[in-house]
Formats: C-alpha cells, sequence, structure tokens
C-alpha cells in the first residue's frame, strides 16, 4: 500500500484573467487512494479527492467567491474527484493517465500527461515514487459557467484550466497496510 506524502503534494490550477494575465490557485486538502503494481505500472489505480472548500488563491475574496454557488458550490458539493481508467505509458517515466474527474457531480475523463520518478530511497529509509501530472480542462464542462463580459470585449475568466498535480507516495510497511 502506498500513501500520499501531504506535504509534499500539490493540487494546483491556473486560468487567464482578464485576457492579460494568469491567476494561480491551489487545495491544500488532498487525499488519495492509491495502489501501485511495481512490476507495471500501468496496472497501478488512484482515486484523489480534494476538498473543494481548501482552495486557495491568495485572494480571500475571490476564494469566497469561489466556493459560492456562481462556482464551485461548496455547500453542496464539497468534494472532487479522479478516478484512474487507464494508465498508458509512453516513454521512460512517461504516462498518460486517463480517469473520471467529477466536480459538481458532473463526471467527465480527462487524460494527464505525466512524468513518474522511482522508486527511491528517502532519508528515512523508505521507499517513494513522485508523480508531476498535468492536463487542460473546459471549466464549462463541469457547469463552471458564471463569467462577466469586458468592456473592451472578452470575457474576466478564461474557458480552459491548466491542472497540475505534484506528489509524493510513501510505501506502507506491511503492518501498517494490513491495519496492524
Amino acid at each position: 500500500m502506498w500513501k500520499l506524502d501531504k506535504a509534499h503534494t500539490n493540487a494546483a490550477f491556473a486560468v487567464k484573467h482578464m485576457l492579460v494575465t494568469t491567476v494561480r490557485g491551489r487545495f491544500t486538502n488532498v487525499d488519495a487512494e492509491v495502489e501501485i503494481d511495481e512490476k507495471d505500472l500501468t496496472k497501478s489505480r488512484a482515486t484523489v479527492t480534494i476538498d473543494v472548500a481548501s482552495i486557495d488563491t491568495g485572494e480571500p475574496q475571490r476564494d469566497a467567491h469561489l466556493r459560492s454557488a456562481d462556482f464551485f458550490d461548496v455547500e453542496k458539493y464539497p468534494k472532487m474527484t479522479f478516478v484512474t481508467r487507464s494508465i498508458e505509458r509512453v516513454g521512460e517515466g512517461k504516462y498518460r493517465i486517463t480517469g473520471d474527474l467529477t466536480i459538481k457531480d458532473v463526471t467527465k475523463p480527462v487524460t494527464f500527461e505525466a512524468e513518474v520518478a522511482g522508486p527511491a530511497k528517502n532519508p528515512w529509509g523508505m521507499e517513494v515514487i513522485g508523480i508531476a501530472a498535468e492536463a487542460k480542462v473546459n471549466r464549462k464542462d463541469w457547469g463552471l459557467t458564471w463569467n462577466a463580459p469586458l468592456e473592451f470585449g472578452g470575457w474576466l475568466i478564461g474557458d480552459e484550466v491548466r491542472l497540475n498535480f505534484d506528489a509524493e507516495l510513501v510505501k506502507q510497511p506491511a503492518e501498517v497496510a494490513a491495519g496492524n
């Protein structure tokens, strides 16, 4: 069994703002159930769960708006999930991970381009694996449609959202994995 090292995990996003800059944010409360097939990573599986209220863009008013019914509606939909469907090896340490992303009870397939590093031993003797994954999605596909027109044309918020997920997974000793 492998466990997500939350201190070395980042679930982030980036979206255009007013056509001129990029707003970046992250979710600070992320968890995952991971089964890694060490002989064939394409047979591995994961379910990633994100507490949507943990959104952090560095601007409290924007974060409150993103938590509201205009966007994520965290009162009604507190979690988003990604569940792997397939993993395809596309090169040395490179994978294409396809799964179901659920936001606001809308589930759509998403494919991440990923790099996997390891396994390696950390300074405490634990076996670790790192993953860096990226995808682009259209936020409107999940009902995140709020926007405002700009005086000079265009829209306040871009539709394309870049998703980045970086994680370190730690192999659990057999007695921990067995629940002892």
